[in-house]
């Protein structure tokens, strides 16, 4: 399951996973992005996503390996808390055409754009964080 070659194509904005078996698999910076496993991107249960908007563009600054099951990926928009399993990067791989198609049909359900830039999210709407 482990890829046996793995390329970061800055141009074509997309991460290339090679596998003994022969399959090579092109995932788009975007889609990883939208798709991260992270608590930020996925929450801390179900309902609790946060939909990701305005990726279109974003880059992997860095690639980390995560001890021998993950990868770290840092983005330019800062986002570097997804941890990349080998077999959650095999799966958006076999199915990325049906995850992205997903998340369209969520954006598309939300009223949200692909291009939209993210709503901030943090302290600034009301919440108190104990220093009022």
């Amino acid at each position: 399951m482990i890829p046996s070659n793995v390329v970061v194509h800055q141009q074509s904005k997309v991460l290339e996973l090679a596998y003994e078996d022969g399959q090579t698999y092109r995932l788009p910076f975007e889609l990883l992005r939208v798709v991260s496993p992270s608590a930020e991107v996925q929450g801390h249960g179900p309902g609790q996503e946060t939909l990701q908007t305005g990726k279109r563009d974003v880059v992997i600054s860095s690639l980390e390996p995560v001890g021998h099951y993950a990868l770290k990926p840092t983005f330019s928009d800062g986002h570097d808390s997804g941890l990349y399993s080998w077999e959650y990067l095999r799966f958006l791989c076999e199915n990325q055409d049906q995850i992205w198609k997903e998340h369209l049909d969520k954006l598309a359900a939300a009223g949200l754009d692909r291009d939209a830039p993210m709503a901030t999210t943090g302290h600034s709407h009301g919440h108190s964080c104990g220093n009022h």
